[in-house]
């Protein structure tokens, strides 16, 4: 693929912005890269699943007790992804991850991969709310709803909280 070598930058979203951010670091193992010796382009969809867990975590949101105890999970129902440029193996991406909109349904982030001052990917990942029997939409209790506000608040003051 001609092109991508060179560094892409973009003025609203960069590593120096990470404050606004979430950011979970994500070394390249070889099993995360390709025959040509890159990261598997699906791969990406698991680091910003593990980065969205741990922000998950860190808001105080236990994916596995709300499952046991409300029957509630959280699917990824929508993703987009804009490939820009490579990593490889042993490099360490980091994972930025912003609440686009929180909704009482689902929850829009925006996420994307960095090697130092190179932008990787960049996507949107919509992730709703279901209830685990019958994997039906479901409003997200209470509870951690207040629990993603407060996380919300932390790190992008400026995120819709608008009904879905």
């Amino acid at each position: 693929m001609r092109g991508m070598e060179r560094s892409t930058r973009t003025p609203d979203a960069t590593p120096s912005q990470a404050a606004a951010g979430f950011t979970w670091p994500v070394r390249v193992y070889y099993e995360d890269t390709d025959a040509g010796g890159i990261v598997f382009y699906a791969n990406y969809l698991k680091f910003f699943e593990r980065a969205r867990t741990e922000w998950l975590r860190a808001c105080g949101v236990d994916q596995r007790k709300l499952a046991e105890e409300s029957g509630e999970l959280f699917v990824v129902c929508n993703t987009t992804l804009d490939y820009k440029s490579p990593a490889r193996l042993d490099d360490v991406v980091t994972i930025v991850t912003r609440v686009a909109k929180l909704g009482r349904v689902a929850v829009d982030f925006m996420q994307t991969a960095w090697r130092g001052d190179t932008l990787l990917v960049s996507g949107k990942i919509r992730v709703a709310c279901v209830n685990g029997a019958e994997m039906r939409p479901a409003a997200i209790p209470d509870h951690v709803f207040e629990a993603l506000e407060r996380g919300v608040k932390k790190v992008l003051p400026a995120v819709s909280t608008a009904p879905q």
